[in-house]
């Protein structure tokens, strides 16, 4: 299974102790830092590991994927905004946006919800029901047609489903080439994206939030390289039993205290999160141990074991963010030890990647 965490036992612990809400652990346990590590672990060659990873590139055909969503979020925000050159002078195809008027009528009364003015669709979509675009489909701008039309039988408005219909539509104009400034400010207007004003600040903008995104997945994954190359060139002796019975009885404490709050089952929780069922989860929890003593192993030839005082800063941002006045609020019933571990595995991580040579492709 592939492996998703620094280490699984620590991600599953702080999935619920970094918002504050996680399990407690007694004040008896051993804490790994306290562990005489090298006991179990002789460490192998950690600086100038060497990984392979793609690198963060925007394939072109995706940014205009997303690009198009932006347009098509545009025409309902644009509704009811006109221009003065549309397209007039030829029939309505496949592809085209209209900018139409329509009533819709059931028993010559009009339904909640069957009108508009204004409004821009794109032939095709299948924004409406059967029917009523492709009816569009060789109408002239400034025609109006009737559409006799049946609501399907598994619509979700119950006075409509299986209706006979008719809906009279105005097409006002074809929207001419050059539409996507149009729609796209009519879009950054609506949801205060002031410095957007056309399709090429658009354009950057999406490109930008892609770049950073896929960045951070880079990092994510360029961590797990260099974590699998660092634990394969590790040497473990026998783990003592009660050490993985430890982590194993931690975990499924955890789990199931969690699923209990959603109100669901632990399995059904491990899966949602894990993508593995409870059982499978702690088939790897042995090798969660290994990496755990490793990363410990590091920090303590390196100097990277977090300080009282670090773990206390970090406890704060975290206590600050998820709105706690104080750090003992936070923390509340958890283990210090558990919190310091973590922040330990960052620190480990971090320092190993840094010194990693890293092959991009």
């Amino acid at each position: 299974m592939k492996r998703k965490f620094i280490a699984l036992f620590t991600a599953i612990l702080m999935t619920g102790a970094l918002a504050g809400c996680g399990s407690s652990e007694s004040s008896s346990d051993t804490a790994l830092k306290d562990m005489d590590v090298d006991k179990y672990v002789t460490l192998g060659e950690y600086k100038g590991l060497e990984v392979t990873m793609d690198a963060v590139s925007i394939d072109e055909e995706e940014l205009e994927y997303y690009l198009n969503d932006f347009y098509t979020e545009g025409i309902s925000y644009a509704t009811g905004v006109s221009i003065d050159d549309g397209i007039t002078d030829r029939a309505v195809e496949e592809g085209d946006i209209v900018y139409i008027d329509y009533v819709g009528k059931k028993d010559d009364v009009a339904f909640d919800g069957g009108t508009a003015e204004g409004y821009y669709l794109t032939i095709g979509s299948g924004q409406f029901i059967d029917g009523f675009e492709e009816g569009l489909v060789g109408a002239m701008p400034g025609e109006t047609v009737d559409l006799y039309l049946t609501f399907p039988e598994s619509y979700s408005n119950t006075e409509l489903a299986g209706a006979d219909v008719v809906f009279t539509v105005t097409v006002n104009y074809i929207h001419p080439e050059g539409y996507e400034d149009v729609l796209v400010e009519a879009f950054a207007t609506a949801v205060g994206m002031t410095e957007i004003t056309n399709s090429e600040d658009m354009r950057q903008y999406i490109y930008d939030y892609l770049y950073s995104a896929y960045q951070q997945e880079y990092e994510y994954y360029l961590s797990q390289e260099v974590l699998e190359a660092f634990m394969a060139a590790c040497e473990f002796s026998d783990i003592p039993a009660e050490i993985i019975e430890k982590y194993e009885n931690t975990a499924r404490t955890s789990i199931e205290s969690s699923a209990a709050s959603y109100g669901i089952d632990a399995d059904t929780y491990s899966q949602y999160y894990y993508g593995c069922t409870l059982d499978e989860l702690m088939e790897s929890i042995p090798e969660t141990v290994k990496e755990d003593i490793a990363l410990q192993a590091v920090a303590n030839r390196e100097e990277l074991n977090v300080s009282d005082e670090e773990l206390n800063e970090n406890l704060l941002s975290y206590a600050e963010s998820y709105g706690y006045t104080s750090v003992e609020d936070y923390v509340g019933d958890n283990s210090l030890e558990g919190y310091r571990e973590y922040f330990m595995m960052e620190k480990v991580l971090a320092f190993l990647t840094e010194n990693a040579v890293i092959n991009e492709q």
